[in-house]
């Protein structure tokens, strides 16, 4: 270390520490840093022993903060949280802004409408992070994702609605002619049920058949909503998704909606950035974008 500094660790064990204290858990914090369990141990005993201080009391499940620990977390993300921001204005770049999507806003909201944004904003480089995994904004170099629940999302994170969600069924129009609308709920047996990692189906049925058994006899199982309406175009059964997700090929006839109920949920999408004070130039004109989307379509 620097002479004027003799005594402070290294900056990669305080962000390892940073990491640890805030999830307090090792095998979280070793996602995080992209590292192993072991290496994130190993920081953290030897950042103890030059301390000469325990930081974490071992539990049986998980870690606890010391009170030195607790004191020292709050000192040390502070003291990281200005040399991130120091460095930031250091090397700007208000025209690139990362985006954290999920797979299927990607590609059945958002990728159809980035013509627009090119063409509006050329001077803004927009990057897109689409992942199932819920991003870090640190971490990933995240500046605003797109999730969906409700909020509070995080300390020190920022919210805004972006739109609310509806679930409507729809099914490709050749496999409803082949096999008719499913008006009644035995005739509702006769289609696969195709399911993403949400699973609407119970809730849905109850809205559209109430007092029938909640659920179909045929099923088939996706880990994303866009496969299941690929699926759905396909000719493979019936899915339930987002109107947002399926609104050109509703309007493209490649899909037709089943019933004309819909369900409304408590959770929405909402436009998530960190709280702070130097922000991209760009982080409000891509906040306002975003919105203009919903309200135009």
């Amino acid at each position: 270390m620097p002479a004027g500094f003799p005594g402070l660790p290294s900056l990669n064990a305080l962000r390892v520490f940073e990491v640890v204290a805030r999830h307090l858990n090792f095998r979280l914090a070793a996602e995080e840093l992209g590292v192993t369990q072991a290496a994130v141990a190993q920081q953290v005993r030897g950042l103890e022993a030059s301390l000469q201080v325990r930081l974490f009391d071992r539990l049986p499940r998980g870690l606890g903060l010391t009170d030195a620990g607790r004191a020292y977390s709050a000192s040390v993300r502070s003291a990281l949280t200005m040399l991130d921001e120091a460095t930031r204005l250091l090397r700007p770049e208000p025209s690139h802004l990362t985006v954290s999507v999920t797979p299927t806003f990607a590609s059945k909201w958002l990728i159809p409408k980035l013509g627009h944004f090119a063409q509006t904003h050329p001077d803004i480089d927009l990057r897109l992070l689409a992942t199932e995994r819920l991003s870090h904004f640190h971490t990933d170099g995240v500046d605003i994702a797109v999730r969906y629940g409700q909020p509070p999302f995080g300390a020190g994170l920022n919210a805004e609605l972006l739109m609310e969600q509806r679930i409507v069924a729809v099914a490709s129009p050749a496999l409803l002619a082949e096999r008719g609308i499913p008006d009644r709920f035995e005739a509702l047996q006769g289609y696969v049920a195709l399911h993403d990692a949400h699973d609407y189906w119970p809730q849905f049925i109850a809205t559209v058949f109430p007092g029938h058994p909640a659920t179909t006899t045929k099923h088939v199982h996706f880990n994303q909503t866009s496969l299941a309406i690929d699926a759905a175009v396909a000719r493979q059964g019936i899915a339930l998704a987002s109107q947002a997700f399926v609104k050109d090929d509703l309007a493209t006839g490649r899909l037709v909606q089943v019933f004309p109920q819909h369900l409304r949920l408590d959770k929405a999408f909402y436009l998530v950035w960190p709280r702070k004070a130097q922000q991209p130039a760009a982080l409000d004109i891509v906040r306002h974008w975003f919105k203009a989307q919903v309200d135009n379509s």
